[in-house]
């Protein structure tokens, strides 16, 4: 191979890896995102593993919170959070 030759490519390499950063940032940044749904009653505002089988969700219906103990035998209602 010629300099030439390796020098292209270097320069393919780079426009590559610099179509993927930015296509990475316009992702990022929220710009393919669909609109959001309104009128959701139902959300998973957070999760937290205690094992590799079990979790805990934070679940919000309508205007109250609940904890859910998901993954062991049974899934479990912890309780309700009481509002602030």
């Amino acid at each position: 191979m010629t300099g030439q030759t390796l020098s292209l490519m270097g320069l393919a390499l780079i426009g590559v890896l610099a179509l993927i950063g930015l296509s990475a940032r316009v992702l990022q940044l929220g710009g393919w995102r669909p609109a959001a749904k309104t009128g959701r009653t139902l959300i998973v505002r957070e999760t937290i593993a205690l094992d590799p089988r079990r979790r805990l969700h934070l679940v919000q219906c309508a205007d109250r919170q609940v904890i859910l103990l998901t993954g062991g035998g049974q899934d479990l209602v912890v309780g309700w959070v009481p509002d602030a």
